[in-house]
């Protein structure tokens, strides 16, 4: 992550944050009456939307049922207006493809599929604005939704990526801080076990500096459970109230 400078001497980062903090983040759920599951997040400039329906009977070949478990299905679309460059093709593309497949590995690990064998769960999640930790913000959206859903899970899934710059780790990547270039890695955590629901690293980083950047990554991600335990909390409440509870 060389040219700009991304850590000033004082350990401040560009946007301002210290080394381990997040970006501001504000979620709420419940934002689509249609589906059975929604909500939407902003962590700092990037916002996504995800919503869930299911379990419900498989759409399509019956073959595709799984006798032991639901199936999950995700797909990851971004808006057109997402980022500075306009997309020809806001979902089918590459990346599209492969965030579809990480966050069904993410879900799959975090569900509790076996509770709902030969049905299926979806979830769609569309990022409305992207400035770093695009990964991230989807997990978290989804878990939000999910839970919304009222579907049975392990654990709250929470993730955070984070960087190595100057000999300091980095947690929750902008945009800017992302484009930098350097190692980079984006992990989704159940935070009562320790369990890695997914790990992926984008670059290269000697092995003497990767328990500290899984460690931030981590403990940032924890911190993300905080404040999204503190949003379904929040629901409850305002559905309790609505209900006359």
């Amino acid at each position: 992550m060389a040219g700009l400078e991304l850590l000033s001497d004082q350990g401040y980062r560009v946007d301002g944050r210290r080394a381990g903090e997040l970006r501001k983040i504000q979620a709420r759920m419940g934002v689509f009456a249609q589906a059975d599951g929604s909500a939407y997040i902003e962590q700092g400039n990037t916002k996504a939307l995800a919503v869930v329906y299911g379990p419900h009977e498989i759409r399509g070949s019956r073959a595709r049922a799984l006798p032991d478990r639901a199936l999950v299905n995700c797909q990851y679309s971004s808006a057109t207006f997402s980022t500075g460059e306009r997309k020809r093709r806001p979902h089918g593309d590459r990346k599209s493809c492969e965030m579809g497949l990480q966050l069904r590995q993410t879900f799959e690990a975090a569900i509790l599929t076996q509770l709902h064998p030969r049905s299926q769960i979806d979830i769609y999640v569309q990022v409305l604005q992207a400035d770093g930790g695009t990964y991230a913000a989807c997990v978290n959206a989804a878990t939000l939704a999910v839970l919304d859903a009222g579907i049975p899970m392990r654990d709250f899934v929470c993730a955070c990526s984070a960087g190595f710059v100057d000999s300091t780790a980095l947690a929750d990547l902008s945009h800017v801080e992302e484009a930098a270039g350097g190692p980079q890695l984006a992990l989704a955590l159940l935070p009562a076990s320790g369990q890695l629901a997914l790990l992926e690293m984008d670059a290269r980083l000697h092995e003497d500096h990767l328990e500290q950047v899984l460690e931030a990554a981590a403990r940032a991600a924890r911190d993300v459970h905080t404040l999204l335990d503190r949003v379904v909390r929040q629901h409850v409440r305002e559905a309790s109230i609505l209900l006359g509870d």
